[in-house]
């Protein structure tokens, strides 16, 4: 299944927030501010709680937004959301797709050229690239891979191509010239997401 996406792709990090009331007002701002694909991501809580937060997400925005879980196949389902996203060490793609069927959406997080193609003969819908700059989101970040990265990660895959990693109001521009369908952000939409959300749009078109 082609999909397609929009330049923007905001990530709700749960470590940013005091609590789930504060996750969702962003979350609310960020789609107000035109964003329609979101990744719930909570690293450190609890099954109960990320199920918790994650219901809330989806009462709460309903259709307006495709909604993606980080790492957990059973937590999406159990949550109803539109897709799962998973790194190298998480469920493999075969074991998730056989958790959360075909229809639903599977992205997985890359570093460098051997992990892209590995991950282009999957059942993969897009494909995460980075970090691409530094980034303070991540407690051991992979290497860098720069802009010149991303050129050869869209040279050998033809799926949807997702850039993250440190990417800004300042330089998401040059992340798409160089080949990403979209950006990942988590940290410029914190501060007024749904301001920061339209500026990102009027930059990228």
């Amino acid at each position: 299944m082609m999909i397609s996406l929009p330049h923007l792709y905001a990530l709700l990090d749960a470590s940013c927030f005091p609590d789930t009331n504060a996750l969702c007002l962003s979350a609310s701002e960020l789609t107000a501010g035109g964003v329609t694909l979101l990744q719930y991501r909570n690293k450190s809580g609890n099954a109960r709680q990320m199920l918790e937060q994650a219901r809330e997400l989806k009462r709460l925005l309903g259709d307006s937004a495709k909604l993606i879980m980080n790492d957990r196949a059973d937590l999406c389902l159990a949550a109803e959301f539109d897709g799962v996203h998973v790194g190298q060490e998480d469920l493999s793609p075969e074991g998730v797709r056989n958790v959360i069927g075909g229809a639903l959406w599977l992205g997985i997080s890359t570093h460098n050229p051997g992990q892209i193609a590995a991950a282009d003969r999957t059942t993969a819908n897009y494909l995460a690239i980075g970090p691409v700059f530094a980034t303070g989101s991540k407690a051991n970040p992979d290497p860098v891979i720069g802009v010149d990265g991303v050129r050869q990660a869209r040279g050998l895959t033809g799926k949807p191509l997702v850039a993250i990693g440190g990417i800004t109001l300042a330089n998401c521009r040059e992340v798409i010239a160089a080949g990403a369908d979209a950006v990942a952000v988590i940290s410029d939409l914190l501060l007024e997401p749904r301001k920061s959300a339209e500026e990102f749009f009027r930059i990228l078109g």
